[in-house]
């Protein structure tokens, strides 16, 4: 690929991440459950990983959307029985989500849905070449984040 970015290796290694956020989403959605979106997918496998709660703030920047739209996704989650949100004790103004059972059952069923998609990607990217890439992705994932916060 010939950009005319005066950086063209970084660039190109961001657009290729970015087409490959967007195939694997695409593959991922098509897989879940009904009634599971990526979205919800997300919001609930990042709430499994924070040990089942967090704030709706944390949540949203966590998967970069707005406040109305995190609001609009925990009002569904909810009333499917996925999360509950109660008062924070930390802070009387904030609130806590956090996964019930049936959110977890619901995560863990969007997780099998995936094995299929999953085996067939080891088939042609043999874990030992996954594992090789995975330390500088999460170097550059570190970086974004910290460059998204400030620090």
């Amino acid at each position: 690929m010939t950009t005319p970015s005066r950086h063209p290796i970084a660039f190109d290694f961001f657009v290729e991440i970015a087409v490959i956020d967007q195939l694997v989403s695409a593959e991922m959605a098509r897989v879940l459950p009904d009634g599971v979106s990526m979205a919800s997918f997300s919001l609930l496998n990042h709430l499994l990983g924070k040990g089942g709660s967090d704030s709706p703030v944390r949540l949203a920047q966590a998967l970069q959307v707005t406040k109305g739209a995190i609001t609009a996704m925990l009002k569904r989650l909810e009333a499917r029985g996925l999360v509950v949100l109660s008062a924070d004790p930390r802070d009387g103004r904030g609130k806590i989500v956090s996964l019930t059972p049936d959110g977890l059952r619901a995560r863990n069923d969007a997780v099998a849905a995936l094995d299929p998609l999953l085996a067939t990607f080891l088939a042609a990217f043999p874990e030992p070449d996954l594992a090789g890439a995975l330390p500088l992705l999460k170097r550059v994932r570190l970086d974004l984040n910290r460059r998204r916060y400030g620090g």
